[in-house]
């Protein structure tokens, strides 16, 4: 069943992206099948990679584009795909169907993958947001921006960011601190940008829980 319904999934993809399809010229006498391709890839061969990725890549930008809808969003996707193709090659087996389903398959779950790691780092900002707000808001009632600045609170919050690994306590310093956006962030710590969102989620979500259980204490 499982087969049958990916097998489904795919052909519902390629009638969506019917530029995906390959297009075969049978007076080239040079051109290479996907699946000799795919051999040349498993063999560590960049040339075959390449090729795939020239046949292929804008069809699948597009295929990305419309789980992501982010358009820098969709280009990392792309790009972390086919490094999974050239690292995985190997996983690839004529049996389970041609090289494209599974280019197609990886693409697709990336993409996904993708669009759930940033709801979840969306999630765990505002819940840190949440709890943070409430003990600031009722040490400003009473107390002077002096005694804010020294408060239980933010002393907690600095040792709780020292905790944090180094690269997770640079990202949340960055976004909270410094307010850039994430995609300054990767451009200032020369970072993927994937990368980054993951060490501010993860970040976050270390933070969030620490200050959880101080929220009926002040």
């Amino acid at each position: 069943m499982a087969v049958r319904s990916l097998a489904s999934e795919l052909i519902g993809t390629m009638a969506i992206f019917p530029e995906i399809l390959p297009q075969f010229d049978g007076a080239d006498a040079s051109f290479i099948c996907d699946e000799m391709l795919m051999q040349e890839i498993t063999q560590r061969r960049q040339h075959a990679l390449k090729e795939l990725y020239s046949r292929y890549a804008r069809s699948l930008r597009a295929l990305i584009g419309s789980v992501v809808h982010e358009e820098s969003e969709a280009d990392d996707v792309l790009q972390e795909s086919f490094l999974q193709i050239w690292r995985e090659a190997h996983h690839y087996s004529p049996k389970a169907g041609k090289p494209l389903g599974w280019v197609i398959t990886i693409a697709r779950r990336r993409a996904i993958d993708r669009v759930r790691r940033r709801d979840s780092y969306r999630r765990a900002k505002q819940r840190f947001e949440d709890e943070v707000k409430p003990q600031a808001q009722t040490i400003r009632s009473n107390a002077t921006a002096s005694e804010v600045s020294g408060s239980d609170l933010r002393r907690f919050l600095g040792r709780q960011m020292e905790t944090l690994p180094k690269v997770q306590r640079e990202a949340v310093e960055l976004a909270f601190f410094s307010g850039l956006s994430q995609r300054e962030i990767a451009a200032t710590t020369n970072t993927p940008l994937g990368t980054v969102k993951t060490r501010l989620q993860l970040g976050l979500r270390k933070l969030t829980q620490c200050v959880r259980p101080l929220r009926h204490k002040i």
